[in-house]
């Protein structure tokens, strides 16, 4: 029904920058909510930001001027542009949708990996 493909995950050394892309197919109801999450190994998974079809935002404190989160309601896309990267940004980040009615059903992409070396 609903399709997330990720891309731009990758290694960098502490200060670098990355941006992660995600693109929702299918059947996309269009009041919904997406975003990016993490988990790092040992812990639970995170949120790291999400923006609603809306235009409303959540940005975790821990990435909080330094990532930014951005998307296009109609290609039904969504970005995460990281840049200061710290060594405790490594995780895996999942590309996230939930709809707006019913059960609010959630949709997650495969996940990419994001390592940051000192």
């Amino acid at each position: 029904q609903v399709q997330l493909e990720e891309s731009g995950g990758g290694s960098v050394q502490a200060g670098g920058s990355l941006t992660l892309s995600c693109a929702a197919s299918g059947s996309i109801f269009r009041s919904n909510t997406m975003g990016w999450y993490r988990q790092a190994p040992g812990k639970q998974r995170e949120l790291v930001a999400d923006y609603s079809s809306g235009g409303r935002t959540n940005v975790a404190g821990s990435v909080k001027g330094r990532f930014t989160i951005s998307r296009d309601n109609a290609k039904n896309t969504v970005n995460l542009q990281m840049s200061s990267l710290r060594p405790e940004d490594t995780a895996v980040y999942y590309c996230n949708i939930r709809f707006h009615f019913g059960v609010f059903p959630v949709y997650w992409g495969q996940g990419t990996q994001v390592t940051v070396s000192s």
